[in-house]
């Protein structure tokens, strides 16, 4: 059997389908409490001196203001569309800078809508249950647009990032944060292989796209200015903190004679083997994507 078609199988038996990612958000999200008091399900972004390396929301939120630097949307009455909400972590931390914003979220999972709605009452927000390969956003009629983590979900694929295009107005940004692979899939040495895999299925990943081929494929699509960052040293920091956290959740459900549900367990399991594959620099990599619509 060829490496091409193992590849291939292996893709095959990880595949993110809809109802894995609906499943996986519906049970693991109140897992993410203990990550983030701010629900940020995503990793942060590290500063000297200006981020606290012992206090993870004080990197996460750090994250969401690079991002929304980067929007650079018009602050008074715009529209931002957030590809992947979540739980509104992100859409929260951009209301509460930017209260005169308007921020509509995406999200496949019920809970997450009823759940994160509730904490945006009185904000300029709204989560909506929808795919964003397929929104329900009319052509050129978001002033900015960011995914934090998400896209992923459809392995960067070229069908997420044209909707992305699509819902823009001219001379918008999308911003995307996000691990990616720096080579091919079959490039990837074992060790990176299996940590790859083990992750995917943890978290119920398509894939992660490789850098190169994102960058041109937003370039294909008809994206400007097309900017690529590598922050994984900004990123590590709050990488870091995984191991704790796991120890820490854990100790937590024995104390109250809780069991984990094995959605919980396959969350944790993703989490331990996002940091083994961040050991593998040369071939993970966390960036940071700017791109404008023509």
């Amino acid at each position: 059997m060829s490496s091409l078609t193992l590849l291939q199988k292996l893709r095959i038996k990880r595949s993110a389908t809809k109802e894995k990612i609906i499943q996986f958000y519906n049970e693991a999200t109140e897992d993410y409490e203990f990550w983030s008091k701010d629900f940020n399900m995503h990793f942060g972004y590290y500063i000297p001196f200006k981020t606290n390396l012992f206090k993870r929301d004080s990197m996460l939120n750090e994250m969401n203001n690079q991002v929304f630097n980067r929007l650079n949307a018009p602050k008074r009455n715009a529209l931002v569309a957030d590809l992947g909400c979540g739980i509104g972590g992100t859409m929260q931390y951009g209301l509460r800078k930017y209260p005169l914003l308007r921020i509509i979220g995406i999200t496949l999972s019920k809970f997450q809508v009823n759940q994160g709605n509730k904490r945006l009452n009185n904000m300029n927000g709204l989560i909506l249950e929808e795919n964003f390969n397929h929104t329900s956003f009319k052509t050129n009629s978001v002033d900015g647009a960011y995914a934090i983590e998400s896209f992923c979900h459809s392995g960067h694929s070229r069908q997420t990032l044209q909707e992305a295009y699509r819902i823009l107005k001219p001379n918008a940004r999308l911003v995307i944060a996000d691990a990616f692979i720096k080579k091919d899939e079959e490039k990837l040495c074992r060790g990176s292989n299996y940590c790859y895999e083990q992750l995917c299925k943890g978290w119920s990943l398509e894939g992660l796209g490789s850098i190169q081929k994102v960058k041109n494929s937003l370039e294909q699509i008809g994206f400007k200015n097309v900017k690529v960052e590598d922050i994984s040293l900004r990123v590590a920091p709050s990488v870091l903190h995984v191991p704790f956290a796991i120890t820490g959740f854990i100790l937590k459900k024995i104390f109250k004679k809780q069991t984990l549900k094995p959605q919980s367990w396959k969350n944790l399991k993703g989490s331990m083997f996002a940091l083994l594959s961040g050991l593998h620099m040369n071939d993970f990599g966390y960036y940071l994507i700017t791109a404008e619509k023509k």
